[in-house]
Formats: C-alpha cells, sequence, structure tokens
C-alpha cells in the first residue's frame, strides 16, 4: 500500500493520513489453533481429515472456539479488563437467573469420571444439533466456585412433570416424543419425571443431564410410552445430520469411545426407524420423580 486515509462517507472526501493500522482476526478461530498447536496438543480425534488437512496447510475449520478451554487454562472475559472497583449493572435480573453446576461441587462417581458439567453443555449442544430445542441454553462458565456449567433457569411449576404431561397434556406429546429420541442418543441414565418441565409458553424443557453419553448403554428414563411408536421422517432427517460426523460442539466435551458411541446409537435409530422398547421393565431410574 503506498498511503492510508480516513474516508467520509458523507461527502466521499479522503481526510486525515493514517500512519499504522492493526488487522484483527475475524474470529477467534486462528487465535485457538495457534495455541494449541504453539502447546503440542492432539486433537486430531475430534477433527474430520479435512479439518485435518485444512490445519496442516495454515486455515482453520469452523467450530474452533469449542477449543478454548483446551488452548488456554483460564479464557479471558470482558470483566478480567475492567477496574476492581468497576459498578456493573444488570438489567431486567429475572432473564438473568441461571443453574450453576461447578465442578468442585460434584459428587465422585463410579462410572462416570469429574467433569459431569461438561455433559450438561453437550446435551445442550446435541439438542441444537438435531434441532430439537430441548435443553436450556448450557454454556462453560469459570464462577465463584470454580469452572462449571451454567444453565438458563426455566421457571415452571412443580406440581407437573411426565407423569401429568403423558396424562393430562397430550399437546406436549409431540415434544416428549422428541425427548425419548434425544435420551436415546444421549443415553441418558437419569431421566426422572421432575426433570421435564414445561414453561410458562407451553415449551418443553429437559434439564439435569450431568450423567448422560456413557460408552456403555445404561439408558434410564421414565419416557418408555412411545416405545415401538416409528419415526417421522423429521425424525429420520434430524438424525441423519449428526449420523456421518458427531458435531464437534460435541464431540469436544467427551471421550473418543463416547462420540463412538454415540454414533453407534444413532446409526440403530437410523437402521431400525423405531423407538425401542424395554422388555425388561427395569430401566427406569430411581426416584422416579
Amino acid at each position: 500500500l503506498e498511503k492510508l486515509r480516513e474516508f467520509d462517507p458523507a461527502t466521499q472526501r479522503s481526510l486525515d493520513k493514517v500512519e499504522q493500522l492493526v488487522l484483527t482476526p475475524t474470529s477467534f478461530n486462528p487465535i485457538i489453533a495457534q495455541q494449541i498447536q504453539r502447546n503440542q496438543q492432539d486433537i486430531s480425534s475430534y477433527l474430520s481429515p479435512e479439518e485435518i488437512e485444512l490445519l496442516n496447510i495454515g486455515n482453520y475449520p469452523e467450530g474452533m472456539q469449542r477449543f478454548l478451554g483446551i488452548a488456554f487454562d483460564k479464557p479471558a472475559s470482558l470483566l478480567d479488563y475492567l477496574p476492581t472497583n468497576t459498578l456493573c449493572v444488570i438489567d431486567e435480573v429475572e432473564q438473568c437467573q441461571a443453574i450453576y453446576k461447578p465442578l468442585k461441587g460434584e459428587q465422585p462417581l463410579w462410572d462416570f469420571e469429574p467433569g459431569l458439567f461438561r455433559r450438561e453443555v453437550a446435551a445442550y449442544e446435541l439438542s441444537e444439533a438435531l434441532g430439537f430445542d430441548l435443553v436450556p441454553p448450557t454454556v462453560v462458565r469459570d464462577g465463584p466456585f470454580g469452572e462449571g456449567s451454567v444453565q438458563w433457569f426455566i421457571e415452571a411449576n412443580p406440581e407437573l412433570h411426565y407423569f401429568t404431561f403423558i396424562e393430562d397434556h397430550p399437546e406436549t406429546h409431540d415434544q416428549l416424543r422428541l425427548m425419548a429420541i434425544f435420551d436415546i442418543v444421549a443415553n441418558n441414565t437419569d431421566r426422572k419425571g421432575g426433570h421435564v418441565l414445561l414453561d410458562s409458553n407451553g415449551h418443553i424443557w429437559g434439564i439435569d443431564h450431568g450423567v448422560c453419553f456413557s460408552g456403555d448403554f445404561k439408558l434410564r428414563t421414565v419416557i418408555w410410552d412411545f416405545a415401538t411408536e416409528k419415526l417421522s421422517a423429521d425424525h429420520l432427517s434430524a438424525l441423519e445430520v449428526i449420523s456421518q460426523q458427531v458435531p464437534l460442539r460435541v464431540a469436544t466435551l467427551l471421550n473418543a469411545e463416547e462420540v463412538d458411541a454415540l454414533k453407534e446409537r444413532v446409526e440403530w435409530l437410523l437402521e431400525n426407524k423405531v423407538l425401542p422398547y424395554d422388555p425388561s421393565g427395569r430401566r427406569v431410574p430411581w426416584p422416579l420423580l
């Protein structure tokens, strides 16, 4: 470039001369990818061959932001750059309520590794990838007790639950069918009746997904009323989306065995085109609510 000048779009005239211009990345993808390469971290098991090739030639595939927690021990936020005496004002507090589940508050389980909060986030990402919109928005955040999941709080009537919906609210059944499919794909080990909520807009939400995505088939759910029903064309189309490759936003939160098992469950549904049933009658959580 010979020279740079500021430009007035109203008059179409050049203004002051610009001595220096700093160009920043349009996304965090290059920064995250470079940091991972600098740390010599291997993420190849989470990438397709095409994405690995892009990285090798210096390009950056979409979705690299999901590796933020791998690239940096403690990702920064805008709040980190504010003075310690900054006054923050939160407008519409009722819209900011959330459920915070930190790693430090988890109880050790013999069949799940520490970090159950990541499975909460993976459940949300899976619901979004399927287009089901069943899990409230959930993200990883560093809160007062350390890293954990933060999920949008759903205000619901605690007297209503899956069993009241299935008996008295037939208008919710289509959404409950989606939840039955979702729980199979996610391998939900703890779908209690109280983990199904109805908001003021008539939308069904599922919560508490910390014990999902095991590599072993551990499905335990109260949603068996749709067993043996055939999957619709829309259901199958949604499953096709993740049948070839588990979305990175989900895969990066699981281990390789769990990712492979998820794909196998999707393939079973696509092949059989039906919701399974439980001949043993024992694949239910306890307590039921």
